[in-house]
């Protein structure tokens, strides 16, 4: 068989993202692995770390083959200006965003059969005039897809998300009976058609303090959450809920659960990092090919020391070679 070709974004040039590509391609890997990103920084920041590595051009002729430890294939993007490790320039983000749109325009011709990505800065992308929320958000709009669906998953748990990064206030407002719904189902397929789930069990939060007490402490779980999950349960989905989120995260309820399904971005990733951090994968659910990421930020100030932690990134990687060769996360 043919070995997958994954892309791979290094994100902020001055995080860690370089570094942890740096270690990841120290290993052999049964996918090919092409770099989006700037040569000269990557040989600049492995001098930093004093690793070897081999920087060729990539060719998309060639056939595909897996990885061999210590050669970076890479797709050179110049940088707009030299980079410092630790320190942020926002001269930097058309460099980062250029990077992120030709690893994905090339997941959607056929290049590459999915996309890791390492951290990026959204304050300095924005800081550059650039309207950016997330990968999430933007991979939705460069696919054209009106919703995908954010889901960590790490040490036998996972958890999606119904909204992602919207400010808090703005939270009640977002969680509607169309985007319960249309979340549920990409998860659903998703877990049965990337993960081999064949029936799926999932736990749904409230969005509420103890999930709205019967309507005394908010009223979605009642107009909203509770209406969405007896219509699928209709068409035969496996749907625990609303549960109050603050004892959802419990061995009894999550030992026989597939997945949780969480209204906010804290209310599921706070409890989730908690169990899992540094070693867990963010996925973005319902795109026309796979994409993983780290579960961490650009750390800035352990970029070029050596002592960033890898671990996630390596485990971004391998579901990703997972998922694309059907063996399931």
């Amino acid at each position: 068989m043919t070995p997958a070709r994954l892309a791979v974004t290094p994100g902020e040039p001055a995080g860690i993202g370089p570094d942890l590509l740096i270690e990841a391609v120290q290993q052999p890997w049964p996918v090919q692995l092409v770099a989006m990103g700037s040569a000269t920084l990557m040989r600049e920041r492995a001098r930093m770390l004093d690793r070897h590595i081999q920087i060729c051009q990539f060719d998309p002729r060639e056939p595909a083959r897996a990885h061999e430890p210590g050669i970076l294939q890479l797709v050179d993007i110049p940088l707009a200006q030299p980079v410092t490790a630790g320190r942020l320039n926002v001269a930097n983000a058309p460099y980062v965003m250029e990077s992120l749109q030709r690893a994905t325009d090339g997941c959607l011709d056929g290049t590459f059969a999915g996309l890791v990505t390492a951290p990026v800065q959204k304050s300095v992308i924005n800081q550059a005039g650039i309207a950016f929320s997330g990968h999430t958000e933007f991979l939705a709009e460069r696919c054209g897809i009106g919703k995908v669906v954010m889901m960590l998953a790490g040490k036998g748990l996972r958890v999606a998300l119904v909204t992602t990064h919207l400010p808090l206030r703005d939270v009640a407002s977002a969680i509607t009976v169309e985007e319960v719904s249309t979340t549920l189902k990409i998860l659903h397929a998703e877990l049965r058609q990337k993960f081999g789930i064949a029936d799926p069990r999932i736990l749904v939060c409230g969005l509420n303090p103890h999930a709205g007490e019967n309507g005394y402490l908010g009223r979605e779980e009642l107009d909203i959450i509770e209406p969405v999950l007896h219509e699928l349960r209709q068409q035969g989905m496996q749907l625990e809920g609303p549960l109050a989120a603050d004892s959802l995260f419990t061995p009894a309820h999550l030992q026989t659960a597939d997945a949780v399904l969480a209204m906010y971005h804290d209310q599921g990733l706070a409890p989730f990092k908690a169990l899992s951090f540094g070693e867990a994968v963010n996925i973005t659910l319902g795109l026309p090919f796979v994409r993983t990421s780290v579960d961490h930020g650009t750390a800035l100030s352990l970029a070029g020391t050596g002592k960033a932690g890898a671990a996630s990134l390596h485990a971004a990687i391998e579901l990703a070679a997972q998922l694309c060769t059907g063996k399931h996360g």
